[in-house]
């Protein structure tokens, strides 16, 4: 393992030891490893690209960084199907690269958070070789086998995420397995508690390392019904596309049985448990879940023995409207003892630039959605070049490399928009990502007019350093990091919300309509004082405010 120098070590440990909880009110940078900095000029990115793009990183004023998957994989679904826990795929550097990586982000006062894909694996792991190999082998249970039915067909009527059934014949054994993605990624089974073992000695190996935390991708995954039964259908008025695209089947389906197993909750105490013996660590956990994602979420992160948060999808899809963000408030404020981790993009979904800004308008609505963002209630992630207000990437069919973008093709477009490389200087080849020919994704041509460079010239007004300061004003604010939320208006355009803490009343207020004028006017007996927070709409004389479309308030909320 590289070793941090004495000094580093120390003011980190520090650092750690002061703030626990740093995590609850935290914001958090996502880093794509394949399209953040090629460092070793073959088309894709990798640790050491991230390691020298780090003190930009720090200067946004974030917490920490999350990287998505950078271990061992044939990349069929780019690192989400790891086939070696315990290394890094060598597309991406070395085990030496990540200790420098976490040297550097700790001397930069960054934590690391990593993706870890444990409800699955690929089917070239070491265990699924062995697993596959008979029925009565070492880990021959380690995975979801089950038999056919009397008629050769799937043991029932469960769909994967990525199209089509979720059991995959093998040869073999005679048997199904089960594979909630693709027929590559093979489902782990959690109900056998050496699975657990092996699993959580895997986390341990990174936190031996210095990691921070963990994002657990699909958290929820982990166990099924052991008694196979099928899913009901959803009746059609109850149909949602925040889990999968509206073009898949898999929402047809209310997935009582495939996921979402009550069981869950013992496993994420153990992995709790791991945890506390690392304090300042976290955990949050992806929930994908349609029908039932409040709940669990409530069920995930309440008290001190689950989860430390959970990632929302409330505001990966929906609409941008104050009544869809008032109703999503209002429900984790249903769940008074859990904790969320807000995000309005990430390397699954369209980036939100696109997905709700009116065209021409993209650089006002990044601005007021990273104000909204940013004064919610709960933990937040970023996704790179959000800070940019980079718009989602037009990929054509050649260069689609998503096997979810390939599968349901023309109509969904898969996740390649929102993977493009990040653009760090407008005039340079493929903007700066990389000195290869190519890039392992097309680098678009409307992005290299957002470049890094382009928005940190001289004293001005860009979306980037609107982020930078935005960042800083929230850290600065006790009442934005880790107090209560209360909606007071969603009525038409206008959203307004108060957050308080020990004294401290902020109060925030919206318009999030593309056309008109709106007034907030403060409630009854109480005044508005200015805060001077960036982007932040003057009060009047008369101390209501006016905001014009895509603009906000964030200011003190007094008694006259």
């Amino acid at each position: 393992m590289f070793n941090m120098a004495p000094s580093s070590q120390s003011q980190f440990a520090q650092m750690r030891a002061e703030n626990t909880d740093w995590w609850r009110g935290g914001v958090i940078y996502q880093i794509y490893p394949r399209s953040y900095q090629d460092h070793n000029g073959d088309g894709i990115g990798d640790l050491p690209g991230i390691t020298e793009r780090l003190p930009y990183v720090a200067e946004l004023g974030v917490d920490a960084i999350w990287l998505s998957p950078f271990f061992t994989s044939p990349m069929k679904d780019f690192g989400y199907d790891v086939s070696n826990y315990r290394d890094v795929d060598s597309s991406f550097g070395t085990i030496e690269d990540f200790d420098r990586l976490v040297q550097r982000a700790h001397e930069l006062g960054l934590r690391v958070i990593i993706d870890q894909v444990i409800s699955h694996s690929s089917d070239e792991h070491p265990w699924f070789a062995e697993s596959r190999r008979s029925r009565d082998n070492a880990k021959a249970d380690w995975y979801v086998w089950a038999d056919p039915k009397d008629d050769g067909t799937a043991p029932n009527n469960w769909l994967s995420i990525f199209g089509g059934s979720a059991w995959h014949w093998d040869a073999r054994r005679k048997q199904y397995y089960m594979h909630n993605f693709l027929s590559s990624q093979p489902d782990l089974n959690f109900h056998n508690p050496k699975v657990q073992d092996a699993l959580l000695d895997e986390m341990r190996f990174w936190l031996d390392r210095g990691v921070d935390g963990f994002r657990l991708d699909t958290v929820n995954f982990y166990f099924h019904s052991q008694s196979l039964k099928d899913n009901p259908a959803l009746p059609k008025d109850q149909i949602d596309t925040s889990t999968a695209p509206d073009v898949n089947p898999y929402n047809f389906q209310n997935h009582l049985y495939d996921k979402s197993q009550p069981e869950n909750l013992a496993f994420l105490a153990r992995l709790r448990t791991l945890l506390d013996e690392y304090p300042g660590t976290t955990s949050v956990g992806e929930v994908g879940d349609a029908q039932r994602q409040v709940e669990i979420m409530a069920a995930y992160t309440s008290g001190k023995d689950h989860l430390h948060m959970a990632y929302t999808f409330d505001f990966l899809g929906g609409e941008f409207t104050a009544a869809h963000f008032a109703e999503s408030i209002d429900e984790v404020n249903d769940m008074p003892d859990s904790w969320q981790c807000l995000a309005f993009s990430n390397h699954d979904v369209m980036r939100h630039v696109s997905r709700w800004s009116p065209p021409g308008r993209e650089d006002d609505f990044a601005r007021v959605a990273a104000m909204l963002l940013l004064t919610m209630r709960g933990s937040v992630c970023l996704y790179q070049g959000e800070e940019l207000a980079l718009p989602e990437a037009e990929i054509s069919f050649e260069d689609i490399v998503d096997p979810y973008g390939r599968e349901f093709w023309p109509e969904y477009k898969g996740r390649d928009g929102c993977r493009t490389p990040m653009v760090w200087q407008s005039a340079a080849h493929l903007g700066g990502f990389t000195s290869a020919p190519r890039s392992w994704l097309p680098v678009p041509a409307n992005h290299l007019d957002r470049a890094v460079d382009l928005q940190t010239r001289g004293d001005n007004d860009s979306v980037l350093q609107f982020y930078r300061s935005f960042v800083g004003f929230r850290k600065s604010q006790p009442a934005l990091v880790k107090g209560s939320i209360e909606v007071i208006s969603s009525k038409a355009n206008l959203l307004a919300y108060v957050r308080e803490t020990d004294g401290q009343r902020i109060v925030c207020a919206y318009n999030m309509g593309f056309d008109d004028n709106v007034t907030f006017v403060p409630p009854a007996g109480q005044k508005l004082t200015s805060v001077e927070a960036p982007g932040s709409q003057p009060i009047a004389a008369d101390g209501t405010v006016t905001l014009p479309p895509l603009t906000g308030f964030v200011g003190l909320l007094t008694a006259l």
